[in-house]
């Protein structure tokens, strides 16, 4: 035992520690940087890039890393570079784990939700803030575990730099093991610090998962540093009692009633109100529009015009071209024809009629300003519902974080969430998310708001409680609003125009009264016969 001990502590062992450890950070430090590099080739635009990193990653994953290692050391010195034994080793651990750490990294990004990404997209992120804001922060969680792992395989991997006489530990426990000719109590405890610095490498990656995890309770230490800003604490001081006191639209849960249907009386102010629409500035100008897929025709020479303060319902079957039309209006997805200008500007393109790069193009949405709810929500999952509001105006619109945090504020009051501005969305019900969606979207003032199927995702007792926050907005704040929706009801009710879609195509357009009870089309009429029959 005291022989075994001995072994533990000797200083010709300890230099071998050492040496593995240098090679093991060598070899991770190097790998990480161009690992960060190759995983941006291969997600990049640019083919030839995206293709040389994918040669690299075949060679390097596909050969030994024991001939890495005897290149690194024996062959470059043939160019007339020649390197330490311990860097030349760190060096070919270094292009050996890059392709793994490469695709960690890649796997991390592809596995943020692209809805998420979408949503960005339309608050105006440009690429750089969408990655470290929103896809950094939810890969690296992600890939806590898998790069853990990987730094254990590098360490046992540093044994391979014996191979050019590198002083690491496994060599140097079979040099000692040669002389003495006491193999096991010297393989024991080189095998035994082994165990010991992977069971560290083991404790340092729970102490991160742990870290990183978003549901620890507000009184733990919160070091988050990639997030935007610390967790907020749970309301329970002062704040909180002032959040309570603010009228909510909605109880939590509850289920708003739908007024009664407006009475014929009605019909008079809806008049006025579509003269004085008439007389107001165009929102949004769409006209022959086209957009395929492949040889799919999605939207077919559509044409629309949308007036400030108007509200237009889009109604139509599922693959109509509801939703494509209103992410072609945000520029969201590209068209093969036709223009789209919102507020006279023609948003993703310069004055020449020219494509804007990603950068130009997110600056743009945030100027022209079109918010945009989606069906998913769409909510960033590791901001809490305050933070969803708050960091997007931040980051995008350079509003400071206590004005960002009281225009939070406010529109979760708003919308009867003041209560939950500390949940993450995944502890929210669907309702609550798409409540927490509107009041995002909202949040910058924006010039038109698109909703797409904003209740399709729901239960439907939660549907009621969604489409009362539009309809307040659409009454009270007088927004010009696109709304796609199958809710012939709340159409009837909130919407100035129906537009009825049908093969990518306009088929019926119209006052929505005048649409919805006295359609022309045939294919309107069994449309909506279709819709009123499932609502009975």
């Amino acid at each position: 035992m005291e022989l075994f001990l001995h072994y533990l502590t000797m200083p010709y062992m300890i230099e071998g520690i050492v040496a593995t450890l240098q090679v093991t950070a060598l070899g991770l430090l190097g790998g990480l940087i161009l690992g960060v590099i190759l995983a941006w080739m291969q997600l990049s635009r640019f083919k030839a890039l995206a293709g040389f990193a994918r040669v690299y990653t075949v060679i390097f994953r596909g050969t030994p890393l024991i001939l890495q290692m005897v290149f690194a050391y024996n062959a470059l010195p043939q160019i007339g570079i020649k390197l330490p034994a311990i860097l030349a080793a760190g060096l070919a651990l270094a292009c050996n784990e890059a392709p793994f750490i490469a695709e960690m990294l890649r796997s991390g990004v592809l596995g943020v939700d692209r809805g998420q990404k979408l949503a960005g997209q339309a608050l105006g992120m440009t690429p750089g803030v969408l990655m470290r804001r929103i896809i950094a922060p939810q890969a690296i969680r992600s890939m806590i575990p898998a790069f853990g792992n990987e730094t254990v395989s590098a360490l046992k991997n540093s044994s391979l730099a014996s191979v050019i006489a590198v002083q690491e530990l496994t060599l140097r426990s079979t040099q000692m093991a040669s002389a003495t000719f006491d193999f096991f109590s010297i393989f024991f405890a080189s095998g035994l610090i082994y165990l010991v610095l992977t069971a560290a490498i083991a404790g340092i990656q729970l102490f991160l998962e742990w870290l990183f995890d978003l549901d620890r309770t507000s009184k733990q230490i919160r070091r988050n540093w990639l997030m935007p800003w610390s967790r907020a604490r749970e309301s329970d001081g002062p704040s909180a009692a002032a959040d309570a006191e603010q009228p909510d639209i909605l109880p939590d849960g509850g289920v708003a009633e739908l007024p009664p249907p407006r009475a014929s009386s009605e019909r008079i102010d809806r008049g006025k109100r579509a003269d004085t629409l008439a007389r107001n500035n165009v929102a949004v100008d769409v006209a022959a529009l086209r957009k395929s897929y492949d040889r799919q025709v999605v939207l077919d020479g559509v044409d629309l015009t949308v007036r400030i303060g108007e509200v237009i319902a889009l109604l139509g079957p599922s693959g109509s071209g509801k939703s494509t039309l209103l992410r072609c209006i945000n520029n969201l997805e590209l068209w093969n024809g036709g223009t789209i200008k919102v507020g006279g500007r023609q948003l993703g393109f310069n004055a020449h009629g020219k494509a804007l790069p990603p950068r130009l193009l997110a600056q743009a949405r945030a100027e022209v300003g079109v918010g945009m709810v989606f069906q998913q929500f769409n909510l960033f999952g590791h901001l809490t519902a305050k933070e969803n509001i708050a960091g997007p105006l931040r980051w995008v619109h350079g509003i400071s974080r206590a004005d960002a945090d009281r225009r939070a504020s406010e529109l979760l009051a708003r919308v009867g969430l003041s209560h939950r501005a500390d949940a993450l969305p995944r502890h929210l019900s669907g309702g609550q998310q798409q409540r927490v969606a509107i009041a995002r979207a909202i949040a910058p003032n924006p010039s038109v708001l698109l909703l797409d199927e904003p209740t399709s995702a729901l239960d439907p007792e939660l549907v009621n409680e969604v489409l009362d926050v539009i309809r307040r907005l659409a009454v009270e704040d007088g927004l010009t609003m696109i709304i796609s929706t199958h809710q012939l009801r709340f159409a009837s009710e909130v919407a100035d125009r129906v537009v009825l879609l049908a093969g990518g195509a306009i088929i019926e357009e119209g006052p929505a009264d005048q649409v919805l009870n006295h359609p022309r089309n045939p294919v309107a009429q069994r449309f909506l016969s279709a819709m009123e029959a499932e609502v009975a």
